[in-house]
């Protein structure tokens, strides 16, 4: 039995005493508190024990938890490749042990006293989980009771996070092109979670290869009846849609260390009404502009990415099809604050096929040259041309601020399939912990566009522009403007509001030259990290011409909402 350290009490008293002696009340408190401090002190415990599966073989890399209820604290140890484990200045008290790994059913719980100075023996045995699908499902119950393993903060070698995701679809600030250097990958969706816990989870785990994706369905209200366009992705009106199944195969390159030179690379595929969105000139482009089908396949996104730490502070040289930078929207549905996208991203380059380099001077300034083929075209097409593509990247105000302007496929600007000359910035804002906006405008041109009123046919999948009388070809610009005031009220709610504008100035992007704004009002609701529901409420104007529902009304509102399942 240990005896608490009396000295700091014992100087005072001493020191003390010859003023308190003539004063036999002080003198007493001073001697209860004296003998109250050589009281015996609750000396800690010690709990040692293995870890062993059920054919009594050791578990090593399996989290053990002994946990007081009575004092709500715990204590946390992995056990060895012996499968021993040790918990050394446990406070006496009653404790609850369980022990956790991928690949195993959590272990029985066990429970015992701990008394002052004891020294236990608690053993744990696991079981496998059974079967792919049993795995599966634990994997989503425990997504959504919170119940989901996590271990310690993985390192980082970037500014903290401003945001948390979920609610909100990125903690960073975004930026294409590049995985984000010097942040960890810590996406384990429940398909991965119930591999990595099969026989070869160990060999998924290092190969770091990852396959997952989701399904969204959704439906709307809307008072056109025959087309919700320009509004986007939920073109058609008052029905329900499968707008995108995808599935993901891919791998991220290891931006976090600075040893070694690493490699990712991204395969993905996606089918739904979403494709008419994402397709590029060449890339199975038939099923939209020669077949017009609702419903159609896209392979959206193929690259491969080689990551060199020894640049800087990281550079990253992506080769393929990726998605068009800048842009706070992106087309693959997880990835946006709202379920339908803005004006300004409904008209605007979806994907660039090419070479992109991303270099991270430092942790404010980041920088990215490229050359790609041109917007929404593949390369082998007539449409590819040489197009450059030149963006930077600032951080400030503690990484509360960060602002994005991009020279996005420049080339010359002659009319051909999207070929956008774009001139764009964003900037990020963070207010508070659970307030931040999000703001993008944008410039593009493309010259010698055909005129609806002459001779020349537009290409296909194209619309001509409302030159001045007399013009058979002539320049087409376009301006829009986009902002996102977004609160977090939980860690699984947020609000999103939405205010856009565009000017289709010849109506080449929309079809109809007219100004346009929309507000959207957007609640985000997730259910652990793998489900999403979005409600939204969304007004449309036309300014100068009725250009919704096939050019009939100039005001629309709608009721929308998209679900989403990953997987």
């Amino acid at each position: 039995m240990e005896v608490c350290p009396t000295h700091s009490v014992r100087k005072s008293v001493l020191i003390f005493f010859p003023f308190v002696r003539a004063r036999p009340v002080a003198l007493v408190a001073f001697l209860f508190l004296w003998l109250a401090m050589r009281a015996p002190c609750q000396a800690p415990g010690r709990v040692h024990g293995l870890i062993r599966d059920a054919g009594g073989s050791p578990v090593a890399g399996a989290q053990v938890v002994a946990h007081s209820a009575r004092e709500n604290s715990g204590q946390v140890s992995l056990s060895a490749a012996d499968g021993s484990f040790r918990m050394d200045s446990l406070p006496p008290g009653h404790y609850q042990f369980k022990a956790a790994k991928r690949g195993f059913a959590d272990s029985l719980v066990a429970e015992t006293d701990l008394t002052p100075g004891a020294d236990l023996t608690v053993n744990l045995t696991m079981r496998a989980n059974a079967t792919f699908l049993k795995r599966l499902s634990q994997a989503y119950v425990k997504d959504w009771q919170g119940a989901a393993d996590s271990g310690p903060e993985p390192p980082r070698r970037t500014l903290p996070s401003p945001l948390d995701s979920p609610p909100f679809p990125n903690s960073d600030w975004s930026y294409g092109g590049s995985p984000e250097i010097g942040a960890p990958d810590t996406n384990v969706p429940p398909l991965m979670e119930a591999l990595y816990g099969g026989s070869n989870g160990a060999a998924w785990e290092q190969s770091r290869v990852k396959v997952y994706g989701w399904l969204e369905g959704s439906f709307n209200l809307s008072t056109s009846h025959d087309s919700n366009y320009p509004a986007t992705y939920d073109v058609y009106a008052n029905r329900p849609e499968i707008d995108q199944a995808v599935f993901y195969v891919e791998r991220l390159p290891d931006t976090v260390q600075t040893d070694r030179v690493d490699w990712g690379f991204h395969l993905s595929g996606l089918f739904g009404t979403s494709y008419r969105f994402t397709t590029g000139l060449g890339y199975l482009s038939g099923q939209l502009l020669d077949d017009h089908r609702e419903y159609g396949f896209d392979p959206v996104l193929e690259y491969v990415d080689l990551y060199i730490p020894q640049v800087a502070e990281g550079l990253n040289i992506r080769v393929g099809r990726f998605i068009s930078i800048p842009g706070i929207e992106a087309q693959l549905a997880p990835n946006n604050y709202v379920y339908t996208h803005s004006l300004l991203y409904s008209v605007d380059p979806f994907t660039d096929t090419g070479v992109l380099g991303t270099v991270k001077l430092n942790d404010r300034w980041l920088v990215q040259l490229g050359i790609t083929a041109g917007h929404d075209v593949a390369p082998w097409t007539p449409d590819a041309k040489p197009s450059a593509t030149a963006c930077v990247s600032y951080t400030f105000n503690n990484g509360n601020d960060n602002v994005y302007p991009c020279l996005n496929g420049l080339n010359g600007g002659r009319y051909a399939h999207n070929n956008l000359q774009m001139f764009d910035n964003t900037w990020y804002h963070k207010f508070s912990k659970s307030r931040h906006l999000a703001s993008e405008a944008w410039y593009m041109y493309e010259r010698d566009v055909p005129s609806v009123f002459g001779p020349i046919e537009p290409e296909t999948g194209t619309d001509g522009a409302f030159c001045a009388t007399g013009r058979v070809r002539c320049l087409a610009p376009e301006f829009a403007a986009v902002n996102y005031v977004e609160k977090q009220f939980s860690a699984r709610n947020y609000l999103s509001v939405r205010c856009d504008f565009l000017d289709d100035i010849k109506g080449q992007r929309t079809g109809y030259k007219t100004r346009y704004a929309e507000q959207t009002l957007m609640w985000g609701h997730w259910v652990g990290s793998s489900v999403i529901l979005r409600p939204e409420l969304r007004f449309d104007h036309s300014f100068d011409v009725a250009a919704y529902n096939n050019g009939t009304r100039r005001s629309q509102l709608q009721l929308a909402m998209d679900v989403i399942l990953k997987y």
